[in-house]
């Protein structure tokens, strides 16, 4: 063993210390992209099918989107009980999974005053849950905007629906996300309500394909729009096929949907890429089995190009 008197030991040290520091890449990991799928695409798999799988195919996480069909999650037997969830959280950690978004089914449109509350308190439920369950974020969404309002009318209930929510969140972990959706996906009136709403419990789902779809605005420049706000995205591609959409594997479609993933990554997004296959909508598409091994397998291929 050579040993090193004090003095060698700092004259080397200052050495280094002087010399301009050049990363080197050798044995360090690459960054990281964070993988997962909502379980809308899988509505007649259990809980341990889900979890294998994701672990199998190189998914980082779960979007929960209700369980062999159960969409109240909070009925689900993985959420009954504190005993229930604290064994749905170790198998979660075994796996090195995370839940990333639980996505109610809350409607924030809605003008009726006993249906509204019917909506507000299913997003509350879900804010609850998701405390408990260590999930970062719920998501909510606008639909069809009623006709007995007023745009502004509309564009007010969405606002303070998502404001109140917000409240009801403070103090958690949590952040309650409105998605693109319905006939809010236009890049303006999305920005007028995030601009309102907008706090530290509060953000965005970016549905790509859900925005690109009506709109056909550059996800480049909704990107540099909204960017302050998405919190989490969903990515999917379809095709209009006799003028009707139909969901495609991924890059099979029409969507620019590699175009928006590429702006994510370069404008410093770090969270999840979600993989919505809406398969209990849409029974006639792919199997999960099919859809949710291309994703992954497609995805890591996109990003080790650019590596």
């Amino acid at each position: 063993m050579i040993e090193f008197d004090r003095r060698t030991f700092l004259k080397a040290t200052s050495l280094l210390m002087a010399t301009p520091f050049v990363p080197t890449f050798i044995g360090m990991k690459k960054t990281k992209r964070l993988l997962a799928f909502s379980t809308l695409g899988c509505p007649d798999w259990d809980f341990q099918k889900i979890t294998d799988f994701a672990a199998e195919h190189d998914y980082n996480g779960i979007e929960l989107r209700g369980l062999l069909r159960q969409m109240d999650l909070a009925k689900c037997p993985e959420f009954s009980t504190s005993q229930n969830i604290a064994a749905t959280l170790s198998v979660m950690k075994d796996k090195n999974l995370a839940f990333v978004d639980l996505g109610s089914s809350a409607n924030l449109h809605i003008a009726d005053g006993a249906e509204r509350k019917k909506n507000l308190d299913e997003a509350k439920s879900f804010i609850d849950l998701a405390q408990k369950i260590e999930c970062p974020f719920v998501r909510v969404f606008p639909n069809k905007l009623p006709k007995d309002k007023t745009k502004s009318e509309a564009m007010d209930l969405i606002t303070s629906g998502l404001l109140g929510l917000g409240q009801y969140a403070k103090g958690s972990k949590v952040k309650v996300l409105m998605e693109t959706h319905g006939d809010v996906v236009w890049t303006e009136d999305i920005l007028k309500i995030m601009q309102s709403a907008f706090n530290d419990n509060t953000g965005l789902v970016w549905d790509i394909t859900n925005m690109w779809s009506i709109t056909k605005e550059p996800p480049v420049e909704v990107y540099q729009k909204l960017k302050k706000y998405i919190c989490h995205t969903h990515i999917k591609d379809l095709k209009m096929i006799d003028g009707k959409e139909h969901y495609m594997l991924l890059g099979q479609g029409e969507v620019p949907i590699f175009t928006a993933i590429d702006v994510l990554q370069n404008g410093g997004y770090k969270g999840y890429y979600s993989f919505e296959w809406e398969k209990l909508w849409h029974p006639e598409i792919e199997e999960p089995e099919v859809a949710f091994a291309d994703y992954s397998k497609v995805m890591l291929e996109h990003f080790n190009k650019g590596v």
